[in-house]
């Protein structure tokens, strides 16, 4: 379950939640560093990504394909930008 590499580090717990902690871990017959590794993992765990909108770009058409030269200006004429 957990790899044999660790990350020492230093964490400050408010007293009332290092109480919590540690009464239940001893309630779980377990130590107050296995809560904090599940919890953390259980944090972590893989969610559902939210999936990305597709973005639709306008089709400009062009009499010859390719040879179309836009600048800015061009392009929000062609284009309704919300806001502008």
């Amino acid at each position: 379950m957990w790899h044999n590499e660790y990350v020492r580090m230093t964490v400050d717990i408010p007293d009332h939640v290092y109480r919590r902690l540690k009464s239940r871990a001893d309630s779980e017959g377990s130590s107050a560093k296995e809560v904090i590794l599940r919890a953390v993992q259980l944090i972590l765990k893989d969610r559902p990504r939210k999936s990305r909108k597709r973005v639709k770009l306008p089709l400009i058409k062009s009499k010859q394909p390719g040879t179309l030269e836009l600048d800015n200006d061009k392009i929000f004429d062609i284009i309704s930008f919300a806001g502008h």
